[in-house]
């Protein structure tokens, strides 16, 4: 798993007059949750561009006045109308115990379904998977080289190794569909076998 270091401060002052004291100066109000009691600091919005601006996951050590923690960015908030990270929890991890967390998935290979005509579609960008944060990968690879016409891949299909993954092994993860060009294909095809 990728890694990446954000320094902050500890705040002093919280509630909802100091939090918008600290966006107007795009400072963004954090809470890491996990340890013995959650940690309220701040962190400048420059430090978050790496992680929110990125598809990846990653671990993150935390350095709060000198202190570092190991964490995962749980979750985020945005002004509904200007690009303001208003608000970011983070995860306090432990090599010890398990974390969920939704990577990545990347598609690898041509679907031979794409070279008579068919069209790939992605349904699963993201799949939520739960395991020791030394065993997570960075992405979750699904190989679609053997997919033909209308045919998929599901969740069960995937084979993780060291973790395990959270969604609905009936959940298709990719399909290749069958479109107009190909229909007409396998019509021409079949009329010509007469």
């Amino acid at each position: 798993m990728k890694t990446l270091e954000i320094k902050g401060n500890l705040r002093s002052a919280t509630g909802k007059k100091d939090s918008k004291s600290l966006r107007d100066q795009e400072i963004v109000p954090c809470v890491m949750y996990g340890g013995e009691e959650p940690i309220h600091f701040q962190v400048p919005f420059s430090e978050f561009r790496p992680v929110v601006y990125s598809p990846d996951v990653f671990l993150v050590t935390v350095d709060i006045d000198g202190k570092a923690y190991k964490a995962m960015l749980q979750d985020t908030q945005w002004h509904p109308v200007d690009e303001v990270l208003m608000h970011a929890d983070f995860l306090q991890v432990s090599e010890k115990k398990p974390v969920k967390v939704s990577l990545p998935v990347t598609i690898t290979g041509t679907a031979k379904g794409i070279k008579v005509g068919g069209k790939l579609k992605v349904n699963l960008r993201r799949l939520k998977v739960k395991g020791m944060v030394n065993d997570l990968p960075d992405t979750i690879s699904v190989d679609v080289t053997e997919l033909g016409l209308a045919q998929s891949i599901k969740v069960g299909a995937l084979k993780p190794s060291g973790y395990q993954i959270l969604n609905n092994k009936s959940d298709v993860v990719a399909t290749v569909t069958v479109t107009r060009a190909a229909r007409a294909a396998m019509t021409a095809e079949t009329k010509g076998k007469k």
